[in-house]
């Protein structure tokens, strides 16, 4: 920047001189970015892998005002693959993400991301072409929830990225308190409005992983309703809320396609789920292994009121990458190429053991509707009679055995 040249105004004004004058910066470091971005201190600095040549280079910068500007490079063999300059706006004592610029390995733009506010609480992600400007399209982040009536049905409450529920898929099957008000909450933002979107990678490339799931368990369970609940990435200790929130709103059923490696992440949820009458489904994950010697929780906890599930193909086969346990899971069924509608109503198919999870809550959610008294013991009886040896794998591998069809009455 020239001397005298005045700073950026705006959030695309900073992203892009972030992108003129750091990208061609071969390995930029924390104080090199800061000396060049007027007016910019540097706040934290990362590499990826530490020891060794990063393939990850990640540098926080504050601005005047105290807004912030991310840097990203990435890069292998020391060649520059791609740069993104993410700008931060400051409020109060949080860092809202606004704006987004992605350059490739010759620090030209060719896309970005604007996160943009209308009315509470929508919130939408417009996604722009390289001159951070013309629209391609936009994407709902966050929207009110719809209006309806409670359908009535078996309540199953979903633990996931959040739901789309402003599809029409979804808007006339969501369980409603007596005022037309539907249950759910975001426990990762601690709002009422439960989106799909999981933002752990980066607010501006979410995933979504919730809706796919929800599609399966409505198709499947076509008189059951839903309970969406966000999941608390941020602070994994709340999963004790979702729990008694899920119980008090009526929920027979807890569908959970989630897990991770840390024991300390699911304490909370096991004290909470033994004191409730509730059945968790819950995921043995895809990481093509065995979670008996290589735990991966909730699916390892030895909890009465949980079944844990896994995919197969639809010979009997375990799904390559999912994982298995001849203690710690117990079902596998049919999990590959489910048909699933996602966040944009577009049709597709999508496979391992996260999908069947809505498959095993589908039906338990069906044996309830026909048997309201079940009791949670009984409901588990009930699945696990379902279950046969697999004809194809020679000794077993899950604890219980293979639902050919879990769609089948």
């Amino acid at each position: 920047m020239a001397i005298g040249q005045s700073l950026p105004t705006n959030e695309r004004g900073w992203a892009e001189l972030a992108v003129a004058t750091l990208c061609p910066v071969d390995d930029l470091s924390g104080i090199e970015a800061q000396s060049r971005l007027p007016g910019s201190w540097l706040v934290e600095e990362s590499r990826h892998p530490a020891d060794g040549e990063p393939g990850i280079v990640t540098i926080r910068l504050a601005l005047p005002g105290a807004d912030e500007i991310g840097i990203e490079r990435r890069q292998a063999a020391g060649r520059l693959r791609q740069f993104r300059a993410s700008y931060f706006a400051r409020i109060g004592d949080e860092l809202a993400p606004r704006f987004l610029a992605i350059a490739d390995g010759g620090c030209t733009i060719q896309s970005g991301r604007e996160i943009r506010s209308v009315e509470p609480p929508w919130l939408y992600l417009d996604q722009l072409d390289g001159d951070l400007t013309t629209l391609r399209w936009s994407e709902t982040l966050q929207a009110p929830w719809p209006d309806g009536s409670d359908p009535g049905g078996v309540r199953v409450a979903l633990v996931d990225s959040g739901l789309a529920y402003d599809m029409n898929l979804f808007r006339d099957r969501l369980a409603r308190d007596p005022k037309g008000v539907p249950l759910g909450f975001d426990y990762w933002d601690l709002d009422p409005w439960p989106y799909d979107g999981d933002v752990s990678r980066s607010p501006f490339l979410p995933i979504r992983h919730g809706t796919a799931v929800a599609s399966v368990l409505v198709r499947e369970a076509p008189e059951a309703t839903l309970i969406p609940f966000r999941y608390p990435r941020p602070d994994m200790s709340r999963m004790a809320d979702i729990v008694s929130d899920a119980a008090r709103a009526g929920a027979r059923i807890l569908a959970m396609p989630l897990g991770s490696n840390r024991i300390d992440d699911w304490n909370a949820f096991a004290a909470a789920l033994a004191q409730h009458d509730i059945l968790a489904i819950v995921s043995a994950g895809n990481d093509g292994r065995d979670i008996d010697r290589n735990p991966l929780w909730p699916a390892v906890l030895p909890l009465e009121n949980m079944i844990v599930v896994t995919s197969a193909d639809g010979f009997g086969r375990l799904a390559q990458g999912s994982n298995w346990g001849l203690d710690s899971v117990d079902i596998m069924l049919p999990a590959e190429n489910v048909p699933i509608i996602d966040f944009r109503g577009a049709s597709g198919t999508a496979s391992g053991s996260s999908y069947a999870v809505p498959r095993l809550a589908a039906l338990a959610a069906r044996l309830l509707q026909r048997e309201p008294s079940l009791t949670i013991d009984q409901l588990r009886e009930r699945i696990f009679a379902r279950a046969t040896p697999s004809p194809f794998e020679t000794s077993p591998v899950v604890a219980v055995g293979w639902i050919p069809d879990p769609s089948a009455d």
